[in-house]
């Protein structure tokens, strides 16, 4: 017993500081990605260091999500690499412990891990969301820092233009300086040229104060009911007025303040709340989605044609003498009406029904997006389990892969991590777009990464406690031999065949594709999933049957000493995909002729 605590312990310490180191690096490396991202929101602002640095926090925790799993799959990568590499994993399985039981202590840390990480999904991402999400659009929303260049206009600030030709660093003056000001519509556009002038920014930062001197300004001078282009005064024409100045002070509104955005207006969204409170806005949003569904039902049944017929009164004596009471024809009485009195009822008519048409199509489009809201509120929901599933996964993928590979270190493990973990994050943006625009159901997509990386985390597991060969070809080749047979040990007689009923399984699999993606169009709720699984599946066992059969119609014409040319393979995986019901036939008639003239030509070559 003591030994094997001194192993758990020995373990945790091979662990645990690789885990720090990898977390460390993969944050940074993400959150250098979000610099990169958002340089151009953040450079020319004049920042302080303190409103960076606070941006860099929250960004920094609000990346942890991403960077965790990451971290788990490269540090269990690395230490059990390097226990593999020093050949204690073997010193370790000689003595009788089994893999899975010194991965025993990683275990327990990394379900504390998982625990850990939905309390920090729930109780705190919300919070840091809310504080990043307000203080990156105050960041953009603050006016560049003021830095007017040489030679060129500058248009740092709202409907202003200001060129100018040069500036002397010491007294601060600017020379040959134009201004563009369109701040009351281009129609009203006024222009200033002047020698030189002088800026500088008011106490409060609220406004710019230019002093200029020796220059004109160039104006559109209208008035409301002269015109468009220019206005008639004493039969001339003048398009613009004109001003010269010796001197002339011009004030421009231009904030130069950081403001904070209100935290407040970011509480109602999903990404400020936790697990209770979005099951409570699920519930008050599907109650709103099921009151106007009822409404809109009540509003089409009462504009029915003969809507007097839809009673719902269980007294059926009452219905009966209400029917007779309406016992009359509604055409007959149309037609009693004189022609005008027809116009004007028909006009009405019309009138109403595109009235309730646009009242109909603006309750439609307020149903949508609670609808959409609903969705994004479950996604977020789900969310918050999926993080401590993937980190537990990535254990399970990177800790029996380093004891399968044996190689410590930054070299194959960070190789092994990016590419697993680019398929991971491919997979699950994916299924949360499919999820978020309502493609598929929140769950399929939200859990769709975790779904598909679970199976492979146990695979890999169940060959590293056996002591399989995970990357031995020839394994794979015989196991794919032993189920589909040994196409060098074929006559070409038995590839015909094996074709023949390979091409006729594909079909019958295609066929039920094409019938479950209907189902998936045609359905909704868990039916509709149900159907959307087996839709991959035989999608998926349609594509590996088409596969198949390719290097079946390969080794039969490497047989009879003919080639496959480059466009036919390209046809085969393109158009052949969806279409090889027309493929099968072509492919099988060729096939049998070139089997019947390989056969006469051994005939006469053996006479």
């Amino acid at each position: 017993m003591l030994r094997i605590k001194r192993l758990y312990l020995y373990i945790l310490q091979t662990f645990v500081p690789v885990f720090f180191m990898t977390f460390a690096i993969c944050l940074f490396i993400i959150l250098m990605q979000f610099l990169w991202k958002y340089v151009e929101d953040l450079v020319g602002k004049g920042l302080d260091t303190h409103v960076l640095a606070e941006l860099f926090l929250y960004a920094a925790l609000t990346l942890v999500p991403m960077a965790l799993p990451l971290a788990i799959l490269l540090a269990s990568l690395m230490s059990f690499g390097n226990l593999g590499e020093r050949y204690e994993l073997l010193a370790i399985k000689a003595a009788g412990i089994s893999l899975l039981r010194a991965m025993r202590p990683l275990i327990i840390l990394m379900v504390l891990v998982c625990i850990g990480a939905f309390f920090f999904q729930n109780d705190i991402i919300p919070k840091i969301n809310v504080k990043f999400r307000t203080l990156m659009i105050s960041v953009k929303q603050k006016s560049p820092e003021l830095d007017i260049p040489e030679g060129s206009f500058y248009s740092g600030i709202d409907n202003y233009n200001i060129y100018v030709k040069t500036k002397d660093k010491e007294t601060g003056t600017l020379r040959d300086v134009m201004i563009y000001d369109v701040s009351k519509g281009f129609d009203n556009m006024a222009v200033i040229v002047c020698d030189s002038a002088k800026m500088k920014m008011s106490s409060n930062k609220d406004y710019l104060q230019l002093n200029l001197y020796n220059g004109q300004q160039f104006a559109n001078f209208k008035q409301s009911g002269l015109g468009d282009r220019a206005t008639v005064r004493n039969d001339k024409f003048v398009p613009y007025s004109r001003e010269n100045f010796k001197e002339k002070e011009v004030i421009i509104p231009f904030d130069a303040n950081f403001n904070r955005m209100d935290e407040a207006s970011m509480d109602g969204t999903q990404i400020a709340k936790n697990v209770s409170q979005l099951r409570a806005s699920v519930d008050s949003l599907t109650t709103i989605v099921d009151s106007l569904n009822i409404n809109d039902r009540k509003v089409m049944l009462k504009y029915t044609y003969l809507s007097y017929r839809n009673n719902y009164q269980t007294d059926t004596t009452q219905v009966q003498e209400e029917k007779l009471d309406y016992s009359y024809s509604l055409d007959s009485v149309l037609n009693s009406l004189s022609p005008s009195e027809r116009v004007s009822v028909y006009s009405e008519a019309m009138s109403r029904a595109e009235a309730n048409k646009n009242d109909f199509m603006f309750r439609s489009i307020s149903k949508i997006d609670t609808q959409k809201k609903i969705r994004q509120h479950n996604v977020e929901l789900q969310r918050k389990f999926t993080l401590s599933f993937a980190c537990l996964i990535f254990f399970f993928i990177g800790a029996p892969l380093g004891a399968i590979i044996r190689k410590g270190g930054l070299g194959m493990p960070v190789v092994v991590s990016v590419i697993l973990f680019i398929i991971y994050y491919i997979i699950d943006n994916l299924g949360y777009k499919m999820a978020r625009d309502g493609v598929w159901a929140v769950w399929q997509g939200v859990w769709l990464s975790s779904f598909i990386l679970f199976p492979l985390g146990v695979f890999i597991t169940y060959k590293a406690i056996n002591d399989s060969a995970l990357f031995n070809a020839d394994a794979y080749r015989n196991y794919y031999v032993k189920l589909f047979g040994d196409r060098s040990l074929m006559t070409l007689n038995e590839l015909f065949s094996t074709y023949d009923k390979r091409a006729k399984d594909a079909l019958k699999v295609f066929a039920a594709f094409l019938l479950t993606s209907i189902a998936v169009t045609l359905t909704k709720g868990f039916i509709s999933s149900t159907f959307s699984v087996l839709q991959w599946i035989s999608g998926i066992l349609y594509l590996f049957l088409l596969i198949d059969i390719f290097f079946t119609r390969q080794e039969f014409y490497s047989r009879v000493k003919e080639k496959i040319e480059i466009s036919g393979i390209i046809l085969n995986f393109t158009i052949g995909i969806p279409f090889y019901f027309i493929l099968y036939f072509l492919h099988k008639n060729k096939m049998k002729k070139v089997l019947l003239s390989y056969k006469e030509q051994t005939i006469i070559t053996n006479i």
